[in-house]
């Protein structure tokens, strides 16, 4: 098996669009055979979808989640290019799946971007007690912290996310699908949690 190398990761991306992990699953599946995994990709869906991503989405629709009881409800903007995408089942199926997960999974933002300055420094500062606190030596403790992060980002950034419904995918790499399905770019504007007794809190 060939070696998965970060210059063959490159070319993967660069090749189909896809993200930087989506192309490094592709390549151990394809055991580090290049055109085998743009295959992989292309069969996931996820191949081209990351070209899409920068066209400007000015359409959508508002989606809702009510939880079983009326405790605990969820409104989420997903937005495409083309009225005509929003109207489909697909991406309406897409809204409800993306606004159950959020009532379920409980996201504090929308992507890694958009976590603010002030979470990003309180969670790095946790992360760097608890190094030193379990004898962690102090030159390895930013290297430490800086991988600690990923988990970090996985419990409050939606779209790095494992969907509730399917945990071998992210909300990111479901989007793609969809992008790559439907033809166009997709994304998720904002969101609001509201829970029966909590202060709602608008993400965006």
């Amino acid at each position: 098996m060939a070696e998965i190398t970060a210059s063959l990761v490159k070319q993967l991306r660069e090749r189909t669009g896809a993200g930087m992990m989506e192309c490094k699953s592709a390549l151990t599946e394809a055991k580090g055979d290049l055109p085998e995994a743009e295959v992989v990709l292309r069969k996931r869906g996820i191949a081209s979808a990351g070209k899409k991503a920068s066209r400007t989405t000015k359409q959508g629709t508002v989606g809702s989640y009510i939880h079983a009881g009326a405790q605990l409800g969820v409104l989420v903007e997903l937005n495409c290019e083309s009225d005509f995408v929003a109207r489909t089942d697909d991406f309406q199926e897409l809204v409800r799946d993306i606004a159950m997960h959020i009532a379920a999974a409980d996201p504090q933002f929308v992507r890694k971007d958009d976590v603010t300055p002030a979470a990003l420094e309180k969670e790095k500062d946790i992360q760097s007690a608890r190094a030193l606190n379990e004898g962690k030596p102090e030159k390895m403790v930013d290297k430490i912290v800086e991988g600690r992060m990923a988990k970090f980002y996985e419990e409050v950034c939606l779209y790095e996310q494992p969907f509730v419904k399917d945990n071998t995918v992210t909300i990111d790499q479901l989007i793609k699908t969809k992008i790559a399905k439907l033809g166009e770019n997709i994304s998720v504007s904002r969101f609001a949690r509201f829970k029966v007794g909590d202060a709602p809190e608008a993400k965006a």
